[in-house]
């Protein structure tokens, strides 16, 4: 595949999103401006402030000079990143190679994407038409190299799409700047009269080399094709993902099932083919007013059964805000698994019970969310409160059994709570404790348990468990810290039995 490049430039980039969030400020001459050094100095104009030859990095009490009736508000610090990246993730229904151009512009793979809107021209004629639409003063041009595009969007003057193969004859007429050199090799040129990239192109590279460094000759072959410069896209590409652009809006239900329908069955196919299966997916609807609607659905295990996973993406699909309707669909599989040899049949009539656990675990979790449910394993420790572990998946096996030698309560406190307690002698179960403010007066008492922690992970006093009952008939499991000659022995509610 012959590789394309498209530059975008915002010309007046945090100035247009300002005229955005206040428009009666649209063809005002303002800026925006920074205290730097004990001055307040320029960091954004307005097209109508520079028409007055105010620029960036100018002192605000010198543009005042030229333009007393200059609006000035304060820059927001990294805000050229922010507007960029979102932009950049706007692009993304164009292309799934968007990078970020610090620090006014984007530059997109567009390999493969433009024949999708009929060609470059059409391409390239809907991009800038919905930029402009918001408000963004932007130039753009195609290239074979990312530097080419850049210089073109910047500098040109021609046309905006290089016929693929002619960019070195469209970057001749350029000026340095094109070639995206620092300002030190600029000036060293220009002081030799080379003030187009043509005077120099052709010259021996050794001298080149010598006299404005490797930095002119690696832009340059940047720029011609010669050596290779890779984006570094906002959202890398997911090896597992189905785009879906469609002719005309979608604004219906039926519509997003149809699409989502028809991309789960490309994806699980591969699943099928490659042995794996997914545990998380996100389902992305890009709508034409440049908002982004998303829903996403997790597995307990491994699966690639579309039927399954659309049950599951089903329930959310209402949540889905399409507005004047969806352009593109992207459906990501952000976290895949392989499934295990014994789930051959995982999906069929004969399924093993624990494959229709996971299929309702789906479905529930789908509906009150993941955080909801959970499953616990036990773990190799002494201290109760570290002796169980939540469980990754459904898959996984513990690491240990659990005791089933002693009583253990249901519902173990992961932080002992404090409590009064009145005991007749001081080794015996106390006669009667207060929790919470109120008073229980024990009727029945077992113990002591006695359990120490692990030195190697923390040093501190042992406990002594008992097992009591109330005169009501409910159940506690209290424990001492320590032994009970020390001065003050702390009692601690840790746990309820049924």
């Amino acid at each position: 595949m012959h590789r394309r490049f498209l530059a975008i430039w915002f010309r007046h980039l945090t100035t247009d999103w300002w005229v955005r969030k206040h428009p009666e400020l649209k063809d005002t001459a303002f800026l925006l401006a920074a205290p730097e050094r004990g001055r307040m100095i320029v960091k954004a104009v307005s097209s109508a402030a520079q028409a007055k030859g105010i620029y960036a990095n100018m002192v605000v009490a010198d543009c005042r000079t030229i333009f007393p009736a200059l609006q000035v508000f304060d820059h927001i610090p990294g805000l050229e990143r922010k507007l960029l990246q979102a932009l950049a993730e706007w692009c993304i229904r164009y292309t799934p190679v968007a990078a970020v151009d610090m620090p006014d512009g984007l530059m997109l793979d567009i390999s493969g994407c433009a024949h999708l809107w009929g060609g470059e021209h059409a391409y390239l004629k809907d991009i800038l038409n919905r930029l402009r639409a918001y408000g963004y003063d932007v130039r753009a041009a195609i290239a074979d190299t990312i530097g080419a595009a850049w210089g073109i969007a910047r500098y040109g003057k021609i046309t905006a799409i290089i016929t693929p193969g002619t960019q070195a004859t469209a970057l001749m007429p350029l000026p340095p700047h094109a070639l995206r050199l620092d300002a030190a090799i600029i000036a060293r040129l220009e002081k030799l009269g080379l003030y187009q990239v043509q005077c120099f192109m052709n010259m021996p590279r050794s001298a080149l080399r010598r006299r404005f460094g490797q930095q002119l000759l690696s832009r340059l072959d940047q720029a011609l094709g010669q050596e290779i410069e890779v984006l570094e896209p906002v959202c890398p590409i997911i090896p597992y993902q189905e785009r879906l652009p469609v002719l005309e809006p979608i604004c219906t239900a039926t519509g997003i099932e149809i699409a989502l329908k028809k991309m789960l069955d490309k994806l699980c196919t591969r699943f099928t083919e490659e042995g794996i299966g997914l545990r998380t997916c996100v389902f992305k609807g890009y709508r034409i007013d440049g908002n982004i609607q998303q829903i996403q659905v997790g597995t307990t295990r491994p699966s690639s059964n579309a039927a399954h996973l659309f049950k599951l993406f089903e329930l959310k699909i209402p949540i889905l805000e399409p507005g004047l309707g969806f352009e593109l669909f992207i459906l990501e599989a952000t976290k895949i698994e392989d499934i295990p040899i014994t789930q051959d049949a995982l999906w069929n009539e004969s399924a093993h019970d624990d494959v229709i656990v996971s299929e309702l675990l789906d479905k529930i979790t789908g509906k009150v969310g993941a955080d909801t449910i959970r499953r616990y394993l036990p773990a190799e420790h002494y201290w109760p409160e570290r002796s169980v572990t939540i469980a990754a998946s459904i898959q996984d096996k513990p690491a240990a059994d659990w005791r089933t030698d002693i009583p253990r309560p249901i519902h173990i406190l992961y932080k002992p709570e404090p409590i009064e307690v009145s005991v007749p002698i001081p080794d015996y179960p106390p006669m009667l404790f207060i929790y919470k403010g109120k008073l229980h007066h024990v009727s029945k008492a077992d113990g002591p348990e006695r359990i120490e922690q692990e030195w190697w992970i923390e040093e501190g006093l042992y406990r002594d468990y008992y097992c009591v009952e109330d005169d009501k008939g409910n159940r506690y499991w209290l424990f001492r810290s320590g032994h009970y000659n020390s001065r003050e022995p702390k009692w601690f509610m840790h746990g309820f039995f049924a």
